[in-house]
């Protein structure tokens, strides 16, 4: 008897405990997540080194693929490099510190797009993305390239000197 209500006991504290991590546990981290994110937008927003683009202003400047279905065509006057990515993806985290500093030493020579592919994902689907963070590069003339994954800064160093600056 003194074991089976021993019994009840641990089962009614587990889960009066796992209710209750449950409950608060991802509020906090939604709230850090969404601090975390703020900043994010915030920093990208007050250093203006990448440029976030919605899918009119990818439209815009760097390829109106609904005017031109057949054959690329490239808006821009400089090369550049669109980074789709996801919010929720670590890899992209990472890879955004990294595209920062890469815009901010060719300012001026490449310009470094961003995409989120949660947000714009007839765009994502336009490019057939399937896979976050997926880099577009694109030399001023010739064809586009892309690749999934993030590169390291000396990668991403080298393919900008040999492929879109040459």
């Amino acid at each position: 008897m003194k074991q089976k209500a021993f019994l009840s006991g641990i089962f009614l504290l587990s889960a009066l405990l796992s209710a209750c991590g449950n409950s608060s546990k991802p509020s906090q981290a939604n709230e850090a997540s969404q601090t975390t994110e703020t900043q994010q937008t915030s920093n990208t927003k007050d250093n203006m080194n990448t440029i976030h683009l919605t899918k009119a202003e990818f439209l815009a400047k760097v390829y109106d693929y609904e005017a031109n279905p057949k054959q690329w065509k490239f808006q821009g006057d400089k090369p550049a490099i669109v980074d789709f990515y996801a919010t929720w993806c670590g890899p992209c985290k990472a890879l955004g510190p990294v595209l920062e500093d890469i815009a901010q030493e060719y300012a001026g020579k490449v310009d470094i797009y961003k995409v989120d592919v949660d947000q714009e994902q007839e765009l994502a689907q336009a490019f057939g993305i399937r896979s976050v963070p997926t880099l577009l590069f694109i030399p001023v003339s010739g064809e586009p390239s892309m690749a999934p994954g993030a590169p390291s800064r000396a990668q991403l160093k080298e393919i900008i000197d040999t492929q879109l600056l040459k």
